[in-house]
């Protein structure tokens, strides 16, 4: 279908709870491939529906290779011990800041076919599914900052040139 543009911080469809999947018709199937058309671009791991305009739970990802997508996903388990690690957002261009993630996560949700699918993984794998879901959850990367780290990342955004 197409590589769809990414929604930027401010845009109240990323503070939004997205709804969830009801019927896999056409447009869920045109959802997905644009999702993943997005998502197949260099340097990207993960692409939430709300990202490219559509509050619905769904969302793609590309870690080494691996592509994927998960309809209705919920994060259903994570373990470790929750560790400050680097990461960046495409609704948030530029930045590059430490969020607290746990360092394996678990999600469930289902395929194009209503099949029950499970991705889970460790590194950034897991913080992807964190970060995803976060998404779909009306919640950014940036909720996940200290306070004093949140400052600067907000410093960051208004003096940047797409703000």
């Amino acid at each position: 279908m197409a590589v769809r543009p990414i929604r930027v911080f401010g845009d109240p469809v990323l503070k939004s709870v997205s709804a969830p999947i009801r019927e896999i018709d056409d447009g869920v199937r045109a959802l997905v491939k644009d999702l993943i058309d997005t998502v197949e671009l260099p340097g990207r791991a993960g692409v939430a529906a709300c990202q490219i305009g559509v509050g619905l739970r769904a969302f793609s990802y590309n870690i080494d290779g691996d592509i994927g997508y998960v309809l209705n996903p919920v994060l259903v388990e994570t373990s470790g011990d929750p560790e400050p690690i680097g990461e960046g957002c495409l609704s948030v261009p530029g930045l590059w800041h430490d969020a607290v993630r746990f360092p394996y996560a678990k999600v469930v949700g289902i395929d194009l076919d209503g099949n029950e699918i499970v991705v889970e993984g460790e590194g950034l794998l897991a913080q992807a599914l964190q970060h995803e879901t976060d998404h779909l959850d009306g919640v950014l990367y940036l909720d996940r900052l200290t306070p004093e780290e949140r400052r600067v990342a907000m410093r960051e955004i208004r003096e940047s040139d797409w703000f």
